[in-house]
């Protein structure tokens, strides 16, 4: 049973904020956002032991608003802190712990993009944590990506590429890691949220409780759950069947159709027309450009259904 931090990574718009909220309405874990001790301090200050590269690490750190906004008591990190191992990982899960023990909860965790970048030496430093890797639909997360920012040439390639190197990372840390590291796709989340719910309990040792599917440590939800017991929704799942155009879905299902498949995700037939034809044509450079992959993608403009 781990007592360890609980790590929450993928790429953006993946669900990683629905399942912190989740996490963090357990009675015994909080997880913060983006606080990122780990890739962005660990290894910058050299020996910790040294109170002058401890001095620097800690006046890094908390020039950081995410970090600051955790409220950690300098004296009492630095009285800590020289009582055992001078080592980075020690002193993150200090600062963590302090706000963890602020909010009334015994164990600490973080929700960051980073995360999936560093798994490997993550879970090295902290040989008890967890990592929750989210993935979503490459189709509906695309979508959802072009609801936050203005239209830009070149953007399917640009998502297709984060989510397919968020695909191969989790995978290969999921083998890697068996233990330690676990992949949760948003679909299954909002689908089957007690199943799904149950079985991370489980993973990262900890009674299932109620609290987490009404989700009751966020605000936000306080009216959907005047109507259901768990505000968790499913009308975001879907969302490329009437927002996608076929130009782009062709593009998405063809290049990353691998591991969309080694992920669960169906490739579905789309008719081009002469229209979209045109339009995968005239898109296809900057996308290709912003995919950054060697293969060609040229063929998908011949075919007159793609599956």
């Amino acid at each position: 049973m781990s007592g360890g931090p609980v790590f929450v990574t993928g790429a953006g718009r993946s669900g990683k904020t629905l399942l912190r909220w989740l996490l963090s309405s357990h009675p015994n874990l909080v997880v913060t956002r983006r606080a990122e001790l780990w890739p962005r301090f660990a290894g910058r200050f050299g020996d910790l032991a040294d109170d002058a590269n401890f001095t620097r690490c800690l006046h890094e750190m908390l020039e950081r608003r995410q970090v600051a906004w955790l409220g950690p008591d300098r004296q009492e990190l630095r009285r800590a802190f020289v009582a055992g191992a001078p080592t980075d990982a020690r002193l993150f899960d200090l600062v963590h712990r302090q706000h963890a023990a602020r909010n009334q909860k015994a164990r600490w965790g973080d929700q960051s993009a980073a995360y999936e970048r560093c798994a490997d030496e993550l879970l090295g430093a902290f040989p008890d944590a967890t990592v929750i890797h989210m993935m979503r639909d490459p189709r509906d997360r695309h979508v959802a990506v072009g609801d936050q920012r203005r239209a830009r040439p070149g953007d399917v390639g640009r998502t297709t590429a984060d989510w397919i190197r968020s695909a191969v990372r989790a995978r290969h840390h999921a083998d890697r890691w068996a233990e330690s590291y676990v992949i949760v796709r948003y679909e299954d989340l909002v689908l089957r949220p007690d199943a799904i719910v149950r079985d991370l309990c489980r993973v990262i040792g900890e009674p299932y409780v109620p609290e987490l599917l009404r989700m009751e440590s966020t605000r936000r939800y306080d009216a959907y759950r005047a109507e259901s017991p768990c505000p968790l929704s499913s009308e975001f799942v879907g969302l490329h069947r009437a927002q996608l155009p076929a130009h782009d879905l062709a593009f998405i299902q063809t290049v990353a159709g691998e591991e969309m498949a080694a992920l669960g995700y169906e490739v579905e037939p789309v008719r081009l027309d002469r229209g979209a034809r045109v339009r995968l044509a005239i898109h296809l450079p900057a996308n290709a450009v912003r995919l950054g992959v060697s293969r060609s993608t040229s063929s998908v403009s011949d075919r007159e259904t793609v599956a």
